[in-house]
C-alpha cells in the first residue's frame, strides 16, 4: 500500500528538482550572485576592512586583494574567532565550531554560521530529493534509516557551541524524519567506535532498516557485525533496505564486498560534504559525478593542480574550467571562508550542469620519482582489479619505496587488506601496474626508463587497518585512511602488523 508521506515525497521532489535545474542551468550567473552577495554582506567585517571588500566591484578585484590561504594562514583571522570577538570573518558570531583533526596545528576549528548551516541540512535532502524524483521510488521513507555518524554531543568555547560536523547536523533532523532515525540518540553518544557499532548493531538488527549512511570502510565493520550476530546476510537482515548513501572515499573498491555481504546490487548516492560546506551531491543515477552547489552561498575557484605551487596559479572561475582536468578547489563562503584552499582536488565530468568527482587531496599525493600519482588513478586502477580478478577488500592504502633492498629499483607498495584474497598476488599486481601506465605517463615513462619497477603489494592481515586507525585515535565517525602517501610514515605503522 502506498503511504501518505512517499506520496508526497515524490510531490516535493518534484518541486525542489525544478529548484536545482533553475539554477545549475545557469552556473556563471548563479555564482556571480553568489559572490556580490558574500562581498556586500562581509564587507563591515575585520577582513573585509583588511582587504578593502568595499573596493571589490568584480572578481578580478578580488583576486588582486585576497590571497588563496589554507587553514594556517587564515589562522589569525580564525583565531579571533574562537577567541570570541564578533564581525570578524562574517557579520556576528558562528553558531558553532565544527572540530576536525589538524595537522601542523592540532585541532581545526571551522566556523559554522546561521547562514551557512542550512547548506549543511538542504544538500543531504535535497539528494535523497533527486532520486526519488528520477526513481519515482520512495517506499524507503516509511522504514527506518541510519546515519553512522559522530557523537552529538556538544562542548562550548567563548559561547560558541563546539563539536564534530556530522554530530552538529544530527540536532537538525526534521520532526518527519525523527521516528525514522536510528541509532537512538545515548548509542549516537558513545565515544568507543567499536563499542558504538556493537550497540548499532542490538538496535538494527530486528528493525525495518531501508536507508544507510556513512563512510563505507565503517559501513562494512556494521554490515560484518550484524552478519556474525544474527548468520544472515544484509539484504535478507533487511529485506526492505532500497538505498546507501556515502561520501568521503570511492564507494568502488567496496562496492563488491558491499554486494557480497548484502546478498544484492543496491543503488547509492555519493555526497560531498565537508566542514567547510556541502560541495556536491548525485543528482543522476545516470551521470557521473556530483552536482556543484553553486547556490549555497559558497563561491568556488579552481587552480590547476599541476601549478598549484607556481608563485602565482592562475585561478579559475566556474565559467572558465573544463572537463578531465585536476583542480585544487578553493572557496569563499557564507561561514566566513575566504579564497580558502580546502585541500581537495576534483576534476569536472560535465560543465552543464557542473559536475565533480573527486579526485584526491592535494597534499596525498606520490610523487617522489616525479610520477605525480593521484588518488583517482589508484582508485581507478583497483576497480579495474576487482572486476579482473574477482577478489574484495577492506581498505589499502599507496606508498613509495625509495630504499629497496641492494641491487633492486625502487617502486611503489600497495599496502592491501584483502577480505576475499585473490588466486594469484602477482597477476593482480600486474593488472594494477598496467592501469596505472595506462593512466599517469610520468609512471609509464619511469618503468619503461628502469628508473621503477612495477609495483609490489603488500597483503596484511584482518582489521590492519581498523588497528592502525585506532592506534592513531582516529577509529571510526568520519574519520579515513588516505589514500596516498609521499613518504612511508603510515606505511611503515601498517607493517608492524603483519602476521
Amino acid at each position: 500500500m502506498i503511504s501518505v508521506k512517499s506520496i508526497v515525497a515524490k510531490i516535493y521532489a518534484k518541486l525542489v528538482v525544478n529548484r536545482i535545474r533553475r539554477w545549475s542551468s545557469r552556473p556563471e550567473e548563479t555564482q556571480r550572485k553568489v559572490f556580490n552577495t558574500l562581498i556586500a554582506t562581509a564587507a563591515d567585517t575585520a577582513f573585509g576592512r583588511d582587504h578593502g571588500f568595499q573596493h571589490i566591484k568584480e572578481y578580478s578585484d578580488f583576486t588582486e586583494r585576497v590571497p588563496i590561504r589554507d587553514y594556517e594562514e587564515s589562522k589569525s583571522y580564525i583565531d579571533r574567532v574562537v577567541a570570541g570577538e564578533s564581525n570578524i570573518l562574517w557579520p556576528g558570531k558562528p553558531l558553532y565550531f565544527a572540530k576536525t583533526s589538524g595537522t601542523t596545528s592540532g585541532a581545526k576549528y571551522i566556523p559554522l554560521t546561521k547562514a551557512s548551516m542550512p547548506a549543511h541540512i538542504n544538500a543531504a535532502r535535497n539528494a535523497i530529493l533527486c532520486y526519488i524524483a528520477e526513481t519515482g521510488k520512495a517506499s524507503f521513507v516509511n522504514g527506518k534509516m541510519i546515519f553512522l555518524q559522530g557523537s552529538p554531543e556538544m562542548t562550548e568555547k567563548n559561547g560558541v557551541k563546539l563539536g564534530r560536523l556530522s554530530g552538529i547536523v544530527a540536532h537538525y533532523v526534521p520532526k518527519y524524519l525523527q521516528k525514522n532515525r536510528l541509532p537512538s540518540w545515548e548509542t549516537n553518544c558513545i565515544s568507543d567506535w567499536e563499542n558504538k557499532v556493537d550497540a548499532i548493531v542490538a538496535e538494527t538488527e530486528t528493525k525495518n532498516m531501508t536507508l544507510i549512511s556513512g563512510i563505507p570502510s565503517w559501513v562494512q565493520m556494521y554490515f560484518e557485525r550484524l552478519k556474525v550476530k544474527t548468520g544472515k546476510p544484509i539484504g535478507e537482515l533487511f529485506p526492505n533496505f532500497e538505498l546507501f548513501i556515502y561520501g568521503g572515499v570511492n564507494y568502488e573498491p567496496y562496492r563488491a564486498k558491499f554486494e557480497q555481504l548484502i546478498g544484492r546490487k543496491i543503488p547509492s548516492i555519493e555526497l560531498y560534504p565537508a566542514s567547510e560546506g556541502f560541495f556536491a551531491f548525485q543528482d543522476r543515477q545516470d551521470e557521473e559525478g556530483m552536482l556543484l552547489q553553486l547556490n549555497s552561498g559558497i563561491f568556488y575557484e579552481f587552480v590547476e593542480a599541476s601549478g598549484f605551487f607556481d608563485e602565482n596559479p592562475k585561478r579559475l572561475t566556474i565559467g572558465s574550467v573544463k572537463t578531465g582536468v585536476n583542480y585544487v578547489m578553493i572557496v569563499s563562503s557564507n561561514a566566513g571562508l575566504w579564497a580558502y584552499n580546502v585541500g581537495d582536488t576534483v576534476q569536472f565530468t560535465s560543465l552543464h550542469p557542473p559536475r565533480v568527482m573527486v579526485s584526491g587531496r592535494i597534499k596525498h599525493f606520490i610523487s617522489a620519482f616525479g610520477e605525480h600519482v593521484i588518488g583517482k588513478e589508484v582508485e581507478e586502477a583497483m576497480k579495474q582489479a576487482v572486476a579482473a580478478h574477482g577478489f574484495s577488500i577492506s581498505e589499502f592504502t599507496v606508498a613509495p619505496q625509495t630504499e629497496p633492498e641492494e641491487g633492486a629499483l625502487p617502486y611503489h607498495e600497495w599496502l592491501i587488506e584483502f577480505d576475499t584474497p585473490p588466486i594469484s598476488l602477482l597477476e593482480v599486481a600486474r593488472t594494477l601496474d598496467q592501469a596505472m601506465q595506462q593512466q599517469n605517463s610520468y609512471y609509464f615513462d619511469l618503468i619503461e626508463g628502469a628508473i621503477l619497477q612495477p609495483l609490489r603489494i603488500t597483503s596484511l592481515p584482518q582489521h590492519s587497518f581498523s588497528r592502525y586507525m585506532k592506534s592513531q585515535g582516529k577509529l571510526g565517525g568520519q574519520n579515513k585512511v588516505p589514500r596516498l602517501s609521499n613518504d612511508r610514515k603510515i606505511a611503515n605503522e601498517l607493517h608492524t602488523f603483519k602476521a
